[in-house]
Parts: C-alpha cells; structure tokens; sequence
C-alpha cells in the first residue's frame, strides 16, 4: 500500500479512535483525573493504536531500521507527490482534531493548538519510525519534513483566526462509479488535494461575493501511453462554492472545510507533463 494510501488509513483509524479515548478519558475524570492526565491518555492511546495497526498489516518492527529515498514530486516517483500532500493533509487534520478535543477538556485556544500539532506530530512521527522498521518501507525525511508542514499550518490556521477564516487545506475524492469494488483509502488516482480561499473570511469583499471560493489544487493520475511511462501530474486553479457557510442557516458542520465535493467547481488546469 503506498504511504498516501496508508495515511489515509490512520486518518480514518484515529476518526473512530479519537472519539472513543476522549470519552474514556472523560469518564476517567470522575476517577479524578485532570486535564493533563487525560490529554497524556488520549495520546498513549492513539500511539498504541497506531503501533498496533502497524504491527498487523504494515510489518512493523519485522527487521533492522533503514532509510527510504521516496524524492519529492517528480513525475517518476511512485506517487508524482501525491503522498507528500497525503501527508501534510493528515498532519493537519489530526492536528485541528486533537486540539478541539483539548478545547473541550478547558485548554486555551493557542494551547490547545500547539498541543495539536505536538500531537499530530508525534502519531505520524511514530508511523516513519514504525516505517523505518518495516520490510516494505523505510524512513522517510521527506515525509515527516511534509508532516511537520501539515501541523503547523494547522497551528498557524487555529491561532492566527484570520487566517484561519480565509484558507481551508483540503482533500477531494471522486470514485470511479464504473469501478467501486476496490477500497477507495487506496484509490489516490481519483484523489485531489488543495487550498481553498475563502471569500467569506475577506471583511472589505461585497456581500454577494461571500458564498465563492478559489481553489489551488493539485493531482496525479498513471500515465497509460508508452510515451509517458510515469505519473501525469496536475496543478490547477478553480471558483468554487463555500458548502459551509451555504450550509449554516440548516446546519452547523465543518466537514466541508476538510473534504471538497466534486462537480461543485469550474477548473482551470495546467498539466505539468
């Protein structure tokens, strides 16, 4: 499984899991634990999670550590970058998941934050050391270097609220409705990633402007032609819609502001190949 794929995985591990140990952790308040205790539970809790999901399916721990050389986002590496960007992604999501539970256990916002990236930081630090021990793959900088990019945008969108308001990091996927039997965590060819600026979050813009988004996007697809025997590699630029803000008078989420829905965008693209 290719290390997008796999931290797509932990993202949807965690997603169930996280759930689980805060509420763990708020029954053991009536035991008499703190904050602190709690928050030192749900991170041993998510660590074993990680390592124990590593040890079943990823060979975790199976030989002597060793050092991967994955590169970057060039067109013949395994995943023309697409992984790198799975990585900073879910940085950044376990990152603002973490820190909103420390928000509710009473923490600061600016604690709760650096508290977040400390922990995305060190869920996905414990898969590349998992990683450098496991016959299929290795250590990779490049993937925490990109790691350590996805928390700390994270941090800096949770403490610096202007920011915050005009720029969601997120990851759209559109399946193949001709092919759905295969598990769409391992579907990246039908994968993008992006940053969305957001209208709303711009005081001095009109009214009417509000609902509107522009998108900077990126993707990677198999190239199929002999000519091209790597990765066909995409960046382009888009007008969207805000489904969060549309979505307010009916209902609170913010779960548009981590997944873009497809066919909601009008695209203007640029093949890098």
């Amino acid at each position: 499984m290719c290390f997008f794929c796999r931290h797509l995985s932990v993202v949807l591990l965690l997603s169930t899991l996280l759930p689980s140990f805060a509420l763990c952790a708020e029954e053991a308040t009536a035991t008499g634990l703190n904050r602190g205790q709690k928050t030192l539970l749900l991170n041993v809790g998510s660590t074993a999670a990680v390592i124990g999901w590593g040890v079943l399916n990823w060979d975790y721990f199976s030989r002597a550590p060793s050092r991967g050389d994955e590169g970057w986002f060039g067109s013949e590496t395994a995943s023309g970058g697409a992984d790198k960007l799975g990585h900073a992604y879910t940085s950044y999501l376990l990152s603002h998941s973490f820190s909103s539970i420390y928000r509710a256990w009473g923490y600061a916002t600016a604690e709760a934050s650096r508290y977040g990236c400390y922990s995305a930081l060190g869920v996905t630090g414990i898969m590349e050391l998992g990683d450098a021990f496991s016959a299929n793959y290795g250590f990779s900088y490049e993937d925490m270097l990109m790691n350590l990019v996805g928390a700390g945008f994270g941090f800096l969108t949770e403490t610096c609220p202007a920011l915050g308001r005009k720029v969601d990091f997120r990851w759209e996927y559109r399946p193949d409705l001709g092919n759905l039997e295969g598990d769409f965590v391992t579907d990246y060819e039908h994968s993008k990633y992006l940053l969305a600026v957001k209208a709303a979050g711009f005081n001095a813009l009109p009214g009417w402007l509000k609902p509107f988004e522009v998108h900077f996007g990126y993707y990677v697809r198999s190239a199929h032609s002999v000519a091209q025997n790597g990765r066909l590699r995409t960046l382009y630029t888009a007008l969207g819609i805000n489904l969060t803000r549309l979505l307010r008078p009916y209902c609170e989420t913010r779960f548009f502001d981590y997944f873009q829905m497809p066919y909601i965008y009008l695209a203007l693209e640029h093949d890098v190949d």
